[in-house]
């Protein structure tokens, strides 16, 4: 199959969350699946994700898609793969192109995030593959045509070998959010002792003295105006609650904290480690401070992929991805993850177990090979 690829890529960094893995992921497990991936070279993707104004991300949109359905007619190919944000979708430029009689498939990962009702630039796809199980039920209110199939995700073979542990600690590696920091706070709390280590970017900024720009009185009205119509006046009182919360790092928690680990380090630090954490709560203003939602995440297909003892937090839907004490173990409070590491450090056996299963489970049942084997199916390919 040949298949036509928008997944963010750029040859330039810009300045949004990181992007970039996604284009390594999807063109790799392409590969693997013995498929070919092609692109239009002159399309900078993440550059419409970039902020602008509204007329400069009009005429990227004008651009970005004049050459890619100018490309598809002179090189037809199988499928058009895309992660697209709403804002860079150009419905009429997908209608085209499935007249052409290319299928158009969208991944999206951040449905429970984002949105409460879906956009409606998603219904111009033949399919949205999505990831979150909680997301289902948004598609199926819409009518969209969707496929729920896990989080893209590829490590290369050489690090499908289970390691030994080389770190006797509970390895968490991701960068700082509120929810992440009051979790971790809330464990410090209760075992200052815990053998916790944390990884990532913003942990070791958290009381930054870097000065606030002043806005002005008119823009910084217009965005609290913006807040109000996409959190309603429930969600504005939840930002204002939150504000508080974000203070310095304790000292019990500043002595678990080491950085963003290099490049080469990170998949041995994820796999070596005596067991891999996971959280899968997210900030948002739609849900109370300290009862935030859930959804499953790209490192519960990543750590068990590289053979990792992976404890996350329960979500909906993860047990229809593993087999929850056989090839994964689950938490739902700090006490029960607290009883859990416990377990699982005296347990030497047990952690094996999981290493060796959840990988395979991941491996076999989550894969993007598998995940593409499930989509031509889906539209007859």
């Amino acid at each position: 199959m040949k298949v036509f690829l928008s997944f963010l890529q750029s040859t330039i960094r810009h300045p949004i969350p990181a992007y970039s893995f996604w284009e390594y992921y999807i063109k790799n497990g392409l590969e693997e699946a013995g498929h070919k991936w092609v692109e239009c070279p002159d399309v900078d993707w993440a550059l419409g994700r970039v902020p602008k104004t509204k007329q400069a991300q009009l005429k990227w949109k004008e651009d970005a898609w004049e050459k890619t359905v100018n490309y598809l007619k002179a090189n037809p190919v199988d499928l058009f793969l895309s992660y697209l944000y709403p804002e860079q979708i150009d419905t009429t430029a997908i209608a085209q192109i499935k007249q052409i009689g290319i299928p158009c498939v969208n991944f999206f990962c951040d449905h429970i995030r984002d949105f409460v009702t879906l956009p409606k630039e998603f219904s111009v796809f033949s399919l949205n593959w999505v990831p979150e199980y909680k997301a289902i039920q948004q598609y199926k209110k819409s009518g969209y045509p969707y496929i729920n199939l896990p989080m893209p995700m590829w490590v290369d073979p050489q690090c499908r070998i289970i390691q030994s542990e080389v770190y006797s600690q509970i390895t968490f590696i991701g960068s700082k959010d509120i929810q992440r920091y009051l979790l971790f706070e809330d464990i410090v709390r209760q075992r200052p002792e815990i053998q916790l280590a944390i990884y990532g970017s913003g942990w070791q900024n958290i009381a930054s003295s870097s000065p606030i720009t002043d806005y002005g009185f008119d823009k910084k009205l217009i965005f609290q105006i913006q807040l109000l119509k996409k959190y309603g006046v429930k969600g504005y009182m939840e930002k204002l609650r939150s504000r508080k919360y974000t203070g310095e790092i304790s000292n019990a928690l500043q002595t678990k904290l080491h950085g963003i680990p290099p490049a080469n380090e990170y998949n041995q630090l994820t796999a070596g480690s005596m067991i891999t954490l996971g959280v899968n709560r997210y900030p948002s203003y739609h849900f109370p401070l300290f009862k935030p939602d859930t959804y499953s995440r790209l490192r519960d297909i990543e750590a068990p992929m590289l053979g990792t003892c992976y404890l996350t937090e329960w979500t909906e839907g993860i047990d229809s991805l593993y087999d929850i004490g056989n090839e994964i173990e689950t938490y739902n409070t700090v006490a029960e993850l607290l009883q859990k590491t416990d377990e699982l450090q005296k347990d030497a056996a047990k952690r094996k177990s999981l290493r060796l299963n959840g990988q395979k489970r991941a491996l076999t049942n989550h894969s993007i090979p598998m995940s593409l084997g499930k989509i031509q199916h889906s539209l007859g390919l």
